[in-house]
C-alpha cells in the first residue's frame, strides 16, 4: 500500500519558549518591522541590557529605543531577558576595566558597597567612581563587538522565520465566509 501524506495531522505542540519568545517577535515581524531592524533591536537591546552601572539599562534601551527606532516592547523583553546575565557581566567588565588600567584587583562586597552608598554616597563614589569608569570603558570596548555578532547570528534566523511565516500564510488555504 502506497502511504498518504497526513493533511489532517494536529499541529505539533509549541513550546513555552516559542510561545513566549519566538511567537512576539514574529508577530512584531508580521506587522511591518524588517528583520533588519529587529536584528538591530536584539543586538543593541542585549548590549545595553549588560551595561555595567545597576539601574540604568531600562532608560538605555528606552532611549536607544527612540534614538535608532527600534521596537521598544522587543528592545524591553531582551533588556528583561539578560537580567540574569547582568551581574556576572558587571563582575567580569570590572575585572577587565581594572586589568586594562593596571588597577590591581580588590574584593568588592556587595553588602559594604550597598551600606557604603547609603550611608556615606560621597565616600562611596571616591572609593568606586574610578572602578565603575574603568567597568564602563571596558564595557564600551566589547560592546560593538558584542552588537556585531548578536547582529549577524540573528539576521539570518529572523529573515528565515519570516520566510517560513510567509510560506505558511500564502498556503493556507482562505478563510470562509458565510454567503448572506
Amino acid at each position: 500500500m502506497k502511504e498518504t501524506p497526513q493533511s489532517d495531522a494536529a499541529p505539533a505542540a509549541r513550546t513555552p519558549w516559542q510561545r513566549h519568545v519566538i511567537d512576539p517577535i514574529a508577530v512584531q515581524l508580521t506587522q511591518g518591522i524588517t528583520p533588519e531592524k529587529v536584528a538591530l533591536t536584539l543586538a543593541v537591546g542585549s548590549a545595553l541590557a549588560l551595561f555595567p552601572i545597576l539601574g540604568t539599562t531600562t532608560l538605555l534601551c528606552l532611549l536607544a529605543g527612540i534614538l535608532l527606532r527600534l521596537n521598544q516592547p522587543i528592545i524591553q523583553m531582551v533588556n528583561a531577558l539578560c537580567t540574569p546575565l547582568h551581574l556576572p557581566v558587571i563582575y567580569l567588565v570590572v575585572r577587565l576595566g581594572n586589568w586594562g588600567f593596571h588597577v590591581p584587583s580588590e574584593h568588592l562586597g556587595i553588602r559594604m558597597m550597598n551600606h557604603m552608598l547609603w550611608d556615606d554616597p560621597r565616600e562611596f563614589f571616591e572609593k568606586f567612581g574610578m572602578t565603575a569608569l574603568h567597568a564602563i570603558a571596558a564595557w564600551a570596548i566589547v560592546a560593538p563587538i558584542w552588537v556585531a555578532v548578536i547582529y549577524l547570528i540573528s539576521l539570518p534566523v529572523l529573515k528565515e522565520a519570516l520566510r517560513r511565516k510567509t510560506v505558511e500564510v500564502t498556503q493556507a488555504p482562505p478563510p470562509e465566509h458565510p454567503v448572506p
